[in-house]
């Protein structure tokens, strides 16, 4: 990235839809692509898409398109400065176990390696190729781990309690999937996803726009 940018939070947003887009392609044997086909592709104007890479240095050249190995490069070195992305969950309930099992990733170095409970029950049990720990073992796991990313799912009720604890254990971003919006210093960055909010904006959108495609 060149320096001195700021990149606008709305064209960062973007870039996980723009690395996995541009990785697809890349399993497919394509070396380039231009601004219309992720365009088409991700349904975001082709505007938008030129200015968002205007902030990524010479990815491309007019007439030419964007290389696909230069997009990827660029892609992972912004998401993380590490090869190597290793991920804490805090909450092995229904949605924890979920995630443990899934065991989600935006590239292929980024796995959730932890995880954490309070209930005894839970302790000990392998969920996909996790195994539960005590959630009082979380500040010395993260350390010796260098976790610094953590997905919540514990309950509302104690979901800043937990946010307090993973801030103290150096933890600098945190994906909140708990109705609560917890509160943290601002060098520590948290991302709310509420379920029920983004169903009932696809259903708002879905009355309000479809029609009009």
């Amino acid at each position: 990235m060149p320096e001195n940018i700021k990149i606008p939070r709305a064209t960062l947003k973007r870039l996980p839809l723009y690395y996995r887009f541009v990785s697809t392609l890349k399993s497919k044997g394509i070396d380039r692509v231009n601004s219309k086909a992720i365009s088409e592709a991700l349904q975001i104007d082709s505007a938008t898409i030129r200015r968002d890479f205007s902030y990524f240095g010479e990815l491309g050249k007019k007439g030419y398109g964007y290389n696909i190995d230069s997009m990827l490069e660029f892609f992972k070195s912004e998401l993380s400065e590490s090869d190597e992305i290793k991920i804490a969950i805090v909450g092995v309930g229904n949605l924890g176990r979920a995630l443990l099992t899934y065991n989600f990733s935006i590239h292929a170095e980024m796995t959730i390696t932890e995880a954490f409970d309070i209930r005894e029950d839970l302790i000990g049990e392998k969920v996909g190729k996790v195994v539960v720990k005590n959630i009082n073992e979380i500040q010395s796991t993260l350390a010796a781990e260098e976790i610094d990313v953590v997905i919540l799912t514990t309950p509302e009720s104690v979901a800043q309690q937990v946010a307090d604890q993973l801030v103290e254990a150096g933890v600098k971003g945190i994906l909140n999937f708990t109705p609560s919006r917890v509160k943290t210093p601002q060098d520590v960055q948290v991302h709310h996803i509420d379920l029920g909010i983004e169903l009932q904006s696809l259903l708002f959108f879905m009355k309000n726009y479809s029609n009009n495609n």
